[in-house]
């Protein structure tokens, strides 16, 4: 089944620079993750923190995008589902 989620989406801007929670503690992350609901940039499950999948666990928004330079892919967490290619 193809994921829902993804039809409800509307461009966002990341709200920090960097890993928002990571900042704050003066921590460091691995990469960083772009939730597509509300902006919230979280690092990814290769660092140690996991913010953004904590975030999504926290708030049920079900998609984020690679903030990478270069990368455009994206992931459902509700349909375990990747996305090659989804826009801000």
């Amino acid at each position: 089944m193809a994921c829902q989620h993804v039809k409800n989406l509307k461009p966002v801007e990341p709200r920090a620079e960097g890993c928002e929670e990571c900042l704050e503690m003066g921590d460091s992350w691995a990469h960083l993750r772009l939730c597509m609901s509300c902006g919230h940039v979280g690092c990814c499950d290769s660092s140690k923190n996991k913010h953004a999948t904590k975030h999504f666990h926290g708030t049920k928004h079900p998609v984020i995008r690679s903030l990478e330079p270069g990368e455009e892919w994206g992931f459902c967490y509700p349909d375990d589902q990747f996305f090659d290619r989804l826009p801000m």
